[in-house]
Parts: C-alpha cells; structure tokens; sequence
C-alpha cells in the first residue's frame, strides 16, 4: 500500500509560457525518475540524477511522492498548464512506472500538459490513455509530447551529440503523436560540441525550415555547460565556446515561424554569451520575444552596436573546425 510521504523534485517553479497562441501561467517540474535509458548524451548533466537500485513499486511510490510535494506547495488555481520533465522520458516504463504515470494524470487533470519522452517511448495505447486521463473536455490539445530532436541533421545529432535515435525515428513518433490525439514540441539545441559558430547557426536555421509545417511547436535550446559532463571536459579544455548571442537573434529573426526560447545561462561563461556588456538587454529581449512574438524588438537588438558585434562576424566567417573555437 502507498504512503502518504511527500518528497521535494529536482527542481518546481512557476512562470509564464506561450502556447497554442496564448500566454498562460506554467508550472514547471522536473521529477527524479529511474533515470534515461540512453544516459550517452555529451551535455547532459541530467544523467547523474536518478534512484538506484529500486524496485518498480519502490520507484513508483518515489516519484509520487514527489508528485504529491507539488500539490501541496503549488495551489491548483495558480497555474493552467504544466511541463513535467524527468531524468530521460516520462513514457518509458522503466523509467516512470505506469502507476506513478496515473498519479501525474489525476493530479493535473483539466490542465494543458508537456511531458519530455524520446521518440521510440511515444506509442498510441499509453499517449492515448494519458490524453483521456487528463482531458475534461475544456482544452482542444489537452497533451503535447515534447521531444529533444536537436537538430534534423542525423550526422551532428550522431557525432556531436550522441543521441541514439533518428530523425526518421522522430517522424515516426510525430505520426503516432498526432493520431493519438496529442501535439508535437520539438526541442532543437543550438551550438552542440564540435560545430563552428556558422555550422551551428546554419544548422538551426534548416532545422527549423524542416520542422516548422510538421510541429505545433519549437523550442530552441542554448548550449549550456553543465557539471559532470563530456562537454564540461571540452569546455575546460579550451575546446568550446557556448553560442554567441548574436547567433541566436540572427536565428530567431530568420525563423518562419516563432520560436520559444529561454537563454538559461544567458550572460554567464558557461551559457550563451557575448561580451558582458550587451548580453543583459537581449538575453532580455530573446525572453519577451518568446512570450509575446515581437520580431521587431529581435531585430532592434541585432542592429544595437557592441564592440563585440565585429569579433562575432569574424568568427562567423573565419572559425574552421581546425580551429575552434577562436573566442572564449
């Protein structure tokens, strides 16, 4: 039998999201799962975090107890939409036991949902049972799968990330999302490990021209250098540089449609920066523009003058991979 217990997740918090052409309070949260199958890829500092060694009932009372922290400290009327995030994938059953699945649905039932997942998780029998569970009728995509593609070239998502699966595998899941009644958001990371600044920006941009008519909608990622992974030993080793701010707004502007963008890390050396001195006003600006789809303030920043402009249109033209990176 269940406990009552609680227990605190990873990491909670509440902000605000644009969706499905509104803006609507969110509740974020990642829970400790059973950890991701994969646990290969280069930036991920997820990985390390996950239950050892526990059995499937003792995983799934884990993670609702979790669960459980989270309607007590988050008040029901606070938040209309909820991204659940895990160590890996919420549809893999290892990972998150059905059960404690359940406890997800009945706790955020009549909510908009996001749950992460890799692509070859995302089957028609359990996306459609958890649709129904948290549907009430009151929201026309009651559940989106959001999933980490990171770019739709095979080669980078192989050799700079690691990834384990296939663009064509993530169509395959996209197919089996829609039918099953769910929206699509694709995750795209911008500047993995050994691509030059060009070859990251240009592969964001044919990323987002590939995907733009097949997902409800994208989110890219900035690189960012987090602990304990391969690319922090890269990082150290004066062998990458995170994207440069200016590579992003150029993205953003050339973009078809609108782009959700959270620079975490923006500014710090770690994240996606540029000199220190203009990096707070579009680190800013790439976060309004996220919420209400201002294109005009993107491209008001890109034509803001920084001593650090000129070394980033050097870098764009002259960094080969031989090289790289040639900026810290």
């Amino acid at each position: 039998m269940l406990s009552h217990l609680t227990e605190k997740p990873l990491a909670s918090w509440r902000g605000k999201d644009h969706h499905n052409g509104r803006i609507l309070e969110t509740l974020t949260v990642i829970f400790r799962s059973g950890g991701c199958s994969w646990n290969r890829c280069r930036m991920c500092g997820y990985r390390h975090e996950r239950y050892a060694d526990l059995s499937g009932d003792e995983l799934a009372e884990r993670i609702i107890r979790q669960v459980r922290w989270v309607k007590k400290n988050f008040p029901d009327d606070d938040y209309q939409m909820v991204k659940v995030f895990t160590s890996g994938s919420f549809f893999d059953p290892m990972e998150v036991p059905p059960i404690a699945r359940d406890a997800v649905a009945e706790a955020f039932r009549g909510k908009a949902l996001i749950v992460e997942t890799r692509p070859e998780y995302v089957e028609a029998d359990p996306v459609r049972e958890f649709r129904d569970a948290i549907d009430t009728g009151t929201l026309a995509m009651p559940l989106t799968i959001a999933m980490g593609l990171e770019t739709t070239n095979d080669l980078i998502r192989e050799k700079s990330i690691d990834k384990g699966f296939t663009y064509a595998d993530f169509l395959r899941a996209t197919e089996i999302a829609h039918a099953s009644g769910a929206g699509v958001k694709a995750y795209l990371m911008m500047k993995p490990p050994f691509l030059t600044e060009r070859e990251a920006r240009d592969d964001m941009i044919h990323s987002i021209m590939d995907l733009a008519p097949l997902v409800e909608s994208i989110s890219m990622n900035l690189c960012t250098v987090q602990s304990r992974t391969e690319l922090e030993r890269l990082w150290r080793e004066h062998a990458y540089r995170p994207p440069y701010l200016w590579s992003v707004l150029d993205v953003l502007i050339q973009s078809p449609v609108h782009i959700l963008c959270d620079p975490v890390g923006g500014g710090q050396m770690r994240g996606p920066h540029n000199c220190g001195a203009c990096d707070g006003q579009i680190v800013k600006g790439i976060v309004d523009y996220s919420l209400n789809k201002d294109v005009g303030l993107l491209r008001a920043l890109a034509e803001m003058e920084c001593e650090c402009k000129e070394e980033w249109k050097f870098v764009l033209e002259q960094e080969e991979p031989h090289c790289m990176p040639l900026t810290r």
